[in-house]
């Protein structure tokens, strides 16, 4: 019978992979309205404007302005940045294509995390970032011809997804290294309100001309309040539990649910080889962050 303990990290798991997953659906229909800054932005401002009151009710708002160049570099990177890319990326590839590269994320993260905060990366681990890579190479080399594009972009949206990954990986070492003191709360409001203040000359900037339509708006909304403001909540609380490399490992499930919500909703199509190179990449990610390999490292895996 699984303990308690592990039932709960895996709730949680699952339901940050659905929320995750679905933000894809939502960032695409908002940035053909929006445009990427504008579209980072109101996502990541409702976040903020949910969690605010939560922080106050706790107590806990002068500990984040404590903490503000922390979190202000957390948010550039755990948000800002990384929104702001798949936002863009997403107005020329698909939301599957998106998700599948943004399982890399653990690749970056491992690698990161070995030469930052220097934990070991062993054989197997080792050659799981070399199969990941592969994958990833083998993804985007074929994209286009693949028919995964959708407006036959360049390599500007591919490029955009792996430069979010890396964020993340950066993100969630840097939070681990400086911030792993803090309440998963204060990382979470603190770290939106700073992007939220780096976007806000960008998106202002860049704001459309035209009203964007309800539709816009509504995706929006739900990204904001539910992949945004409720899934930080459940991510750095899982970092702090089982730390950046296996809490990234969520994106193992993310892009099941951004395919299938792809599929059911936008028609989007699943061809086989980007079924084969998601499969390779995740097992790359798989091997690099220690869920596979010896009993050993699986058993460290779960908490």
């Amino acid at each position: 019978m699984t303990p308690a303990p592990t039932r709960a990290w895996l709730l949680d798991f699952v339901a940050l992979a659905f929320l995750w997953g679905s933000s894809f659906l939502f960032m695409r229909t908002g940035a053909q309205a929006f445009g990427p800054f504008a579209t980072a932005f109101v996502r990541i401002a409702l976040g903020a404007l949910v969690l605010t009151p939560l922080l106050l009710w706790q107590g806990q708002g002068r500990l984040a302005v404590a903490h503000w160049r922390q979190l202000g570099l957390a948010g550039a990177l755990n948000s800002a940045l990384p929104f702001t890319l798949y936002s863009y990326a997403l107005l020329s590839i698909s939301t599957g294509l998106s998700s599948i590269l943004n399982a890399a994320t653990p690749l970056f993260g491992a690698l990161i995390a070995r030469l930052w905060l220097k934990e070991p990366l062993p054989g197997m681990r080792a050659l799981g970032l070399m199969i990941g890579f592969a994958g990833v190479v083998a993804l985007t080399s074929r994209a286009s011809a693949s028919g995964f594009a959708l407006d036959a972009p360049g390599s500007g949206a591919w490029v955009a997804c792996l430069l979010a990954t890396v964020c993340y990986g950066l993100a969630a070492c840097y939070t681990k290294k400086h911030l792993q003191a803090l309440p998963s709360l204060v990382n979470a409001t603190g770290s939106l309100w700073a992007a939220t203040a780096l976007l806000a000359p960008l998106a202002w900037w860049s704001w459309p001309e035209q009203t964007p339509p309800l539709s816009a708006w509504l995706s929006l909304a739900v990204a904001g309040v539910f992949s945004t403001a409720l899934a930080y909540l459940l991510y750095f609380r899982l970092l702090m539990r089982i730390g950046p490399t296996r809490s990234m490992s969520v994106t193992y499930l993310i892009p099941v649910f951004a395919n299938l919500l792809g599929v059911l909703v936008l028609g989007e199509v699943v061809t086989a080889w980007m079924l084969g190179c998601g499969g390779v990449i995740l097992l790359g990610t798989a091997l690099a962050s220690g869920i596979l390999g010896t009993r050993a490292s699986a058993a460290k895996a779960i908490p």
